[in-house]
């Protein structure tokens, strides 16, 4: 089977899967956690810009579970500074909005059975889509990218999951031809179908701490828009929080503040080690803050 009749094979299954997941959940949820954040750092990077670029970003977050399952959706919008710039020769910094939507069938409630198995808790099959629109002086990304694959449960305080995902990703920059080459795409360049092994926990530690974070180990995924052969992408992103709710007469959980971390190697499967140049290679401390309602 061709590579995009076989995509729009997954894609049509996961959507039918997806809607199924949110009609269920969406009338019937034991459980959510909404929240809106701030994050702060210094030192971002992209590929092909070798300056350290200052971000605000800023985030609408919700959890949720039902009775058969899980919803994970974060948007998030994203300011530079000038070292990012919107228009080449402009003062005024790239704008990005980014958005993650993961929803998760948890195997053994569907099923009734108990599904542990050593430090295994459950079984889930997770799908769901990333989007984004980037507003830049250089590629302007248009991404979309569905994801599929089963998961697993780890049996710790808070939660620890890990999954094994089929990523179909495809961009569609606005940015001109000539910015490129010659033999640049101008419709939705679609990557070669890969892999990524995933992790995101929540783990408290005592009463007012948690420590969160996610990590994606991403497989090279073929040849890029102007023929350059994607690496493979490590993307750590991980945080301690303190609880500081109580303090300020708020209720426990729900204003929180701390730091951030995030490396971030071969960022977008751009190797760091050629012409993207360190941009592709970030590290980056931040300052977090976030209000759960």
């Amino acid at each position: 089977m061709a590579t995009n009749a076989r995509s729009k094979l997954m894609g049509g299954a996961l959507a039918a899967m997806l809607s199924m997941g949110v009609c269920t959940s969406a009338s019937a949820l034991d459980w959510s956690d909404n929240s809106v954040s701030w994050r702060w750092g210094t030192q971002y990077a992209e590929p092909f810009n070798s300056k350290d670029i200052h971000k605000n970003i800023f985030a609408l977050t919700h959890v949720s579970g039902y009775q058969y399952g899980s919803n994970f959706l974060n948007i998030d919008v994203l300011f530079s500074d000038k070292n990012d710039p919107k228009r080449f020769g402009s003062s005024d910094g790239a704008q990005e909005i980014y958005l993650v939507y993961r929803h998760t069938f948890d195997i053994g409630k569907i099923s009734g059975k108990d599904l542990r198995f050593g430090p295994v808790r459950g079984l889930g099959l997770t799908a769901g889509f990333d989007w984004n629109s980037k507003l830049d002086a250089g590629y302007n990304s248009r991404k979309q990218m569905l994801v599929l694959g089963p998961t697993l449960k780890f049996d710790v305080p808070g939660f620890l999951d890990v999954s094994l995902l089929w990523l179909d990703e495809s961009n569609r920059p606005s940015a001109s031809p000539g910015a490129f080459n010659p033999g640049y795409p101008t419709g939705r360049y679609h990557y070669r179908d890969h892999a990524m092994l995933t992790a995101a926990w929540g783990i408290p530690i005592g009463e007012k701490w948690g420590f969160e974070g996610y990590g994606n180990l991403i497989d090279g995924k073929g040849r890029d828009e102007v023929g350059a052969r994607t690496a493979v992408e490590t993307n750590i992103d991980m945080q301690l929080m303190y609880d500081a709710g109580p303090s300020l007469g708020l209720a426990k959980k729900t204003f929180r503040v701390g730091i951030e971390y995030q490396y971030w190697k071969n960022k977008f499967g751009n190797n760091h080690s050629g012409p993207a140049g360190s941009g592709a290679f970030a590290r980056t401390p931040m300052l977090r803050a976030e209000y759960h309602f």
